[in-house]
């Protein structure tokens, strides 16, 4: 299209099945690097990407040439085979249903705080961290949707 700019940032979580830790440090890198590859292929622009064992943070510059859940589902159903196909874990490898996605325009704060995960989440646990993201950004919520913590 031409004459057509754009300049839409959104800030993607989303969490592993159960919510269980299985993201392990030694290939933690290779799935971001598959997850940025997937990104790229589809004309995005990838600003920041890190997690944790349980969840990821992605800041992306989108395209409105595709939806933002279909990106999301080609990121999670892409990445989830790679991760059973290379067989990281023990059994099958499953993303959470779902993904919690947030416009940004302070674009250096948040590249610090995906930048800096392990050391947030020594202090705050996923969900004071998603129930924060939802009053932050006045999102009405029910507290049986919420995810549950891990015992």
């Amino acid at each position: 299209m031409a004459n057509t700019y754009t300049q839409i940032h959104i800030h993607f979580v989303f969490a592993v099945k159960y919510r269980k830790a299985i993201i392990h440090k030694n290939w933690r890198d290779e799935l971001f690097k598959y997850i940025s590859g997937i990104i790229k292929n589809n004309n995005h622009k990838l600003l920041a990407i890190n997690g944790v064992s349980d969840h990821v943070h992605i800041l992306i510059g989108i395209r409105p040439v595709q939806s933002i859940s279909e990106l999301m589902k080609t990121v999670k159903q892409n990445s989830s085979k790679w991760i059973n196909e290379n067989k990281f874990i023990n059994s099958h490898f499953e993303w959470q249903e779902g993904y919690r996605a947030f416009s940004k325009s302070q674009l250096n704060a948040v590249i610090d705080y995906i930048q800096k995960q392990e050391q947030h989440h020594k202090k705050k646990t996923f969900r004071e961290e998603y129930i924060n993201f939802l009053e932050k950004f006045e999102v009405d919520y029910d507290e049986k949707f919420i995810f549950k913590e891990l015992i």
